[in-house]
Parts: structure tokens; C-alpha cells; sequence
């Protein structure tokens, strides 16, 4: 079984009409973000797409933002998509490289949508990445193993962010999974349920 060298970063460049996509996921706190740029720190052209509201009165949000602002080298261009990713998947220039931070956000943003509507978005996402030629890094917030949620609202937030997930590993050149700040290979270490 190969393994992924942790210290590895992914710098080939996408040729012809392939692209690459890469997951890393986990949850709060676990240094999912952190890692997910780290996979990109050498590549020349980035752009990191923010899915997330804005937020402006939330304090600790805006904190976390910052933290997030200061890591990023300055040549990384940043856009802000909100629910918008799948417009913004399509501006993309063939070649660069691309940190979305994160699904959770996306999938915030369509809760309203009926199941089938649901879907057909999911697909356009999925199809958006994949004709993207570009290397794609996208953050995944891992939200089931914690409490039931509560609301109708949770719990659909959960499991449409968890089935999206399975949907893109599908396609995933590869995938990490971070905890307590280390990442591990789950293509390299981990066996797919039947």
C-alpha cells in the first residue's frame, strides 16, 4: 500500500484537458485549513476561493478570517464566491491552482433547495472541477461525528455536506484526512466501502 510523503506538495503542472482535485478534510480546530495550504505553497498561480458568509459582526469569525489572511502568501489571489462556486469554478485560467475553503460554505448557501434541485447542483459542481484543468484543493468540514443536531436544518446541513463529500472522493486524485493537527493519506491508508 503506497503512502503519501506528508512533506510532498502537489506541483505537476495539468497538461491537456485533465485536472487534478485533491480533498483534505476534518474537523474544527484540526489544522485542515493549514494543510491544504501547505499543499500549494510553491505553486505559482493560486487563487483561494472563500465560500463562507461573511460574517461581519461575528468577532471570532472575523479572528479566524485574519489568522487564515495572514498565512497566505501575497501572490495568492482571492475571491469570494459565497454560493456562487460553481460560477466561479468556470472563471478559473486552465493550469493554476485553486484552495477552496470550504464545502461547508457551499453547502450553507443552497440549504434552501428541494433534494432534486439539490442534486442537479451537486452535479454541476462535480462537473464544474473536473473540465476546471486545474489542480484543485478543496476543504471539507467533517460534521457527523459529533452531537445529532437538533434542527431539520442541522441534521439536512450534515448530510448533504457528507454525501457531497463521498460524491467529489469519488473523483479525488487524492484526499487527507486531518486530526489534532496531522493529516493522514486515506487514499494511501484507507480501504472504500463497498
Amino acid at each position: 500500500m503506497a503512502v503519501v510523503d506528508p512533506k510532498a506538495r502537489f506541483d505537476q503542472p495539468i497538461t491537456g484537458s485533465n485536472s487534478q482535485l485533491i480533498l483534505v478534510s476534518g474537523p474544527a480546530r484540526s489544522g485542515k485549513s493549514r494543510w491544504a495550504e501547505h499543499l500549494l505553497n510553491n505553486h505559482p498561480v493560486v487563487t483561494y476561493i472563500a465560500t463562507a458568509a461573511a460574517r461581519p459582526e461575528d468577532l471570532d469569525w472575523q479572528q479566524r478570517l485574519d489568522a487564515h489572511r495572514q498565512r497566505r502568501p501575497e501572490h495568492w489571489t482571492v475571491a469570494e464566491s459565497g454560493g456562487e462556486l460553481v460560477e466561479v469554478m468556470k472563471t478559473l485560467v486552465p493550469g493554476q491552482s485553486v484552495l477552496i475553503d470550504a464545502l461547508g460554505g457551499f453547502v450553507a448557501h443552497h440549504l434552501e433547495l428541494d433534494a432534486s434541485d439539490w442534486s442537479l447542483l451537486c452535479e454541476r459542481l462535480i462537473a464544474s472541477i473536473t473540465s476546471s484543468r486545474c489542480i484543485c484543493v478543496l476543504v471539507i468540514e467533517e460534521t457527523g461525528w459529533g452531537v445529532v443536531p437538533p434542527t431539520r436544518i442541522g441534521g439536512l446541513f450534515r448530510d448533504r455536506l457528507g454525501a457531497l463529500a463521498q460524491d467529489l472522493d469519488r473523483i479525488a486524485d487524492a484526499a487527507w484526512l486531518v486530526v489534532q493537527g496531522r493529516a493522514l493519506d486515506l487514499h494511501g491508508l484507507g480501504c472504500l466501502v463497498p
